[in-house]
């Protein structure tokens, strides 16, 4: 098994992979730059081999499983193709158009390999392995078979390729458009201090909703994976305007998920690897250190 990218999800899915005696290499663009500490630790502690590069890494294996940001999706496929090995399958993980899977199929099938679309169609942490998994593509049936055993929940969305890449792009108009929503909304609440009055209405309409607990866990993704949440926002919004729509909701909410990752990346919610980043159960923490930001750039 490759993994291209070590980040979350790769990681999760190499300890889940390792546990089960299977063998994992991986790479990561990350390995040749000042944050590479962390990732071969973990790596050295789960048995799990780095390549150093996508070509080597996609020599070496059967299967290669690009997990990167949806920005990468296609420049991941264009540096493995050329080294993939015939019949070897490519499951491309990442949270892009159906537009940019098909590109990236053509490349990979070009090369004797055999790509398969996936979308994740939830969070990976809490599920890891199991993470409810749609496939897509003429080899997907195959696919399924084969790594399902090894722990993945995988269903077969459809032999055609797209089907499976909007459904996740569509769920995601919705899911990181609420997450946008959410941070916006409560923000300009709590600086009129109407945010109880707010929440109390939004119960009354939502009441199945625990908007508290789902404010918190809202603003603490945002703020730890508002980078990736927002490329794949912005693949969201290319789906959208391939139908031959403006896609102004989705663009809203990807520049709003890059906007949040541009200030935690300058330490506005603290120091990332801290214990107070981004883990507090009430959000409005992460709100008036939103606000505090604000008032002094305005100042």
């Amino acid at each position: 098994m490759g993994l291209v990218g070590y980040g979350e999800v790769g990681r999760i899915l190499a300890e889940d992979l390792r546990a089960r005696g299977v063998a994992v290499a991986a790479y990561d663009v990350k390995l040749g730059g000042a944050d590479a500490a962390p990732l071969r630790a973990h790596a050295h502690q789960h048995g799990v081999a780095l390549a150093d590069g996508h070509a080597q890494l996609a020599d070496r294996a059967d299967f290669v499983i690009s997990a990167v940001t949806a920005s990468q999706t296609l420049a991941v496929a264009q540096a493995c193709a050329p080294a993939m090995r015939g019949g070897a399958f490519y499951l491309d993980f990442n949270s892009a158009s159906p537009g940019a899977k098909q590109q990236a199929a053509a490349l990979i099938d070009a090369a004797g390999a055999r790509y398969v679309e996936g979308a994740v169609m939830t969070s990976v942490p809490p599920y890891r392995i199991k993470v409810p998994l749609l496939l897509g593509g003429a080899h997907a049936a195959e696919l399924a078979e084969k790594i399902n055993p090894l722990g993945f929940a995988a269903k077969v969305a459809s032999e055609k390729l797209g089907v499976a890449s909007a459904t996740k792009m569509c769920r995601s108009v919705m899911i990181k458009g609420l997450e946008a929503m959410v941070i916006e909304s409560f923000t300009a609440a709590r600086h009129y201090g109407v945010e109880d009055a707010v929440l109390a209405s939004l119960a009354e309409t939502f009441p199945g909703m625990d908007w508290e607990r789902q404010g918190a866990y809202f603003f603490q993704r945002v703020i730890e994976h508002g980078r990736r949440r927002s490329e794949e926002m912005f693949e969201s919004a290319r789906t959208v305007r391939d139908v031959g729509m403006p896609s102004w909701i989705a663009q809203g909410a990807a520049e709003r998920q890059a906007w949040m990752a541009n200030l935690a990346d300058d330490g506005v919610f603290g120091e990332r690897g801290t214990p107070g980043f981004a883990r507090g159960s009430d959000w409005r923490t992460e709100a008036d250190r939103l606000l505090s930001h604000l008032k002094e750039s305005s100042a």
